[in-house]
């Protein structure tokens, strides 16, 4: 009898247990992913400090993000040694060529060394602006909704400087598709 007493009480203890820790990860979990989509979601917000970006470009010239305001702008954040981020270049460069008479840029935002991108680009040449954002590319990428900090990280601005959409990770013909669309239909 007290045996069975004792292995009710520890099944009601343990149950109540797993009880607890699964309602507080539930709500850990909600608090987290509605955070995470606040951030990763489409926003009518402006980026911090967007239009006082100056960057360096491969050639060592200066490149003012001010230049491409009142159009709409994709902003690329990659580096040349992430895979994913190549593999998706020739796709945003033929996105960027089909599109640029309808007025949509797009900036190639550099996580890497001059160097590195300067040989890449020799080989690889891209119709559309590339700028280096060096190391703090990764802080500046966070600031502006990368919470995992990874590549490729893209967002797309419309002409006004208002978050249309973010997306971490690998942009596909989907995506860039939905995108163009977005920005083509009326508000």
């Amino acid at each position: 009898m007290k045996l069975d007493e004792t292995r009710r009480s520890t099944v009601l203890i343990a149950t109540s247990a797993i009880a607890i820790g699964s309602g507080l990860a539930a709500y850990w979990w909600r608090g987290k992913s509605e955070n995470d989509s606040m951030f990763l979601s489409p926003q009518n917000d402006l980026l911090p400090n967007l239009w006082e970006q100056v960057f360096d470009t491969p050639t060592g010239t200066k490149f003012d993000l001010a230049t491409l305001r009142t159009k709409p702008l994709l902003i690329n954040f990659w580096a040349t040694w992430c895979p994913p981020c190549v593999e998706e270049l020739p796709l945003l460069d033929r996105f960027f060529t089909e599109n640029r008479a309808k007025g949509i840029q797009i900036l190639g935002l550099a996580v890497d060394n001059a160097k590195a991108v300067s040989t890449f680009l020799h080989k690889s040449p891209l119709s559309f602006p590339v700028a280096i954002a060096g190391a703090s590319g990764i802080a500046l990428s966070k600031s502006w909704g990368n919470l995992s900090s990874g590549l490729p990280f893209s967002i797309l601005l419309a002409a006004n400087g208002h978050i249309m959409q973010r997306k971490m990770g690998k942009l596909n013909d989907t995506d860039l598709s939905t995108w163009l669309t977005a920005l083509q239909s009326p508000k």
